[in-house]
């Protein structure tokens, strides 16, 4: 049942609508704002009292006046309209399409803010998805049912990174119709979200790949909203339709950003550096929507990306981040300066659910062993480095000169690459590298491995 309000607007900020409460409505009830310039915007309730209520528009507010201004009250929360035809299409931030098709032929609506899973009915996250990027798949592996944020700054090349995760994702036991992306960019400027649409479209991933795309000059209230509208549809492909599915969310700054810019407009006290104190608890809302469900075939796996401001980690985005997912892949801008693409900067990078879906049957029986090996010689490899900046290379044991060289040939074969690799390519390569070091420094090898792959190539 639907309820229209005239003339109760009282004050417009920016894109929140603040009217006298005539009616009861709940909170994040859906809404149609109905101006003078004969146009129609969707909204949804934010906040109310007994008095008061305002209404966040998700479109721009130009042309509203407060005398002319008609609000129709749906009398429930803003939903999704869904069916497996989402797959393939593009979509803006609220998920109406924007390619051109025709509408989504949906088979059910659910709630943009989704069903909150029993702690009970979670399954742990198993098995492993193949990005194609080798600084995730060998080092930092992302499992099903992961949430494993990406941190990076700006300028580096983190959407590059994140088309290319998209297009060469995939499973790794013959589970590809069963796979699906998620691709949301949040806030992006008009030539970031043609680059999305049309790498996934030439590189053949679009036709799997349901594309949302909230522009840089949409509304802050709309950017709240487009990550929430992107995982319903990832819950509706995952446990309803049985794919499993992966969720790429970019910037997730630019979300943060439009939540401080909301609630300053709400009159909401600040806490750190003008973010409100409950960004926690809402970005807390998005992240733990991944997960596996005892019983469901499919399965949620998430990779935010945020940029750090002024690289800095502890800024309260990535520091709040990292609190509630499962590790996070770090960016580096010495590695881009230098060249190196993707600049991933191994050491701080971390998977904490990596050994639940690595080794045995999920990848190889080496494979966690030959990541642990790999990261404890790169760290070598780097205090040499601070050592040879203090001494010189002359002034080095042997054994340090080799690491200095095995650091140098890690970032340039295993960090940097300029095509998709196999994990077994990858694997290829580390056994390589750690050909070049003593045996009695790979500690963290079996005896039974080094026989398996160095035996013939090891140094002595």
């Amino acid at each position: 049942m639907r309820l229209t309000v005239e003339g109760a607007a009282t004050r417009l900020e920016g894109p929140l609508l603040f009217l006298r409460r005539t009616l009861s409505v709940g909170l994040g009830d859906a809404v149609e704002v109905h101006g003078t310039d004969g146009r129609t915007r969707l909204g949804r309730v934010a906040a109310l009292d007994n008095d008061f209520l305002t209404i966040e528009v998700l479109e721009s507010t130009a042309g509203l006046t407060l005398a002319g201004t008609v609000v129709r009250f749906y009398g429930k929360p803003l939903s999704f309209g869904l069916g497996p035809g989402i797959l393939g299409r593009v979509l803006d931030g609220v998920g109406r399409p924007i390619d051109d098709g025709p509408p989504v032929a949906a088979r059910a609506s659910y709630p943009i803010d989704g069903l909150p899973i029993n702690p009970v009915a979670r399954a742990n996250p198993r098995d492993f998805i193949e990005t194609g990027i080798t600084t995730l798949d060998l080092m930092n592996s992302l499992v099903r049912g992961q949430k494993l944020p990406l941190f990076s700054g700006g300028g580096l090349p983190h959407d590059r990174l994140a088309v290319e995760i998209a297009g060469h994702a995939r499973l790794r036991k013959g589970e590809g119709a069963d796979f699906a992306i998620v691709f949301a960019g949040i806030g992006v400027p008009y030539d970031s979200a043609e680059f999305f649409r049309h790498s996934l479209e030439q590189g053949g991933a679009l036709e799997r790949t349901a594309l949302f795309l909230n522009l840089a000059n949409d509304s802050s209230t709309q950017r709240l909203l487009t990550p929430r509208f992107a995982l319903t549809a990832a819950e509706y492909l995952a446990f309803v339709e049985g794919k499993h599915v992966l969720v790429i969310l970019t910037d997730m700054t630019n979300y943060a950003e439009a939540l401080r810019e909301v609630s300053s407009s709400k009159g909401e006290i600040p806490s750190r550096k003008g973010f409100p104190g409950y960004m926690y608890s809402d970005l807390a809302t998005l992240f733990e929507r991944a997960g596996c469900i005892r019983g469901a075939k499919g399965t949620l796996t998430q990779l935010p990306i945020l940029t750090m401001p002024s690289d800095d980690i502890s800024h309260p985005i990535p520091d709040l981040t990292g609190y509630i997912t499962e590790g996070q892949i770090v960016l580096s801008r010495d590695l881009d300066r230098r060249g190196v693409y993707p600049p991933v900067n191994v050491l701080p990078s971390l998977s904490r659910l990596m050994k639940d879906g690595t080794g045995g049957n999920y990848t190889h029986p080496d494979h966690p062993a030959l990541a642990s090996q790999l990261y404890a010689a790169y760290a070598r490899a780097v205090q040499a480095r601070v050592l040879a900046s203090v001494v010189g290379d002359e002034g080095l044991a042997e054994t340090d000169r080799r690491y200095l060289a095995f650091g140098a040939a890690f970032e340039r074969q295993i960090v940097h690459q300029d095509a998709p690799r196999s994990l077994e390519q990858s694997m290829e390569i580390g056994w390589r590298l750690l050909a070049a070091l003593p045996k009695g420094e790979l500690t963290r090898l079996s005896d039974a491995q080094i026989a398996a792959h160095l035996a013939t190539s090891i140094a002595p």
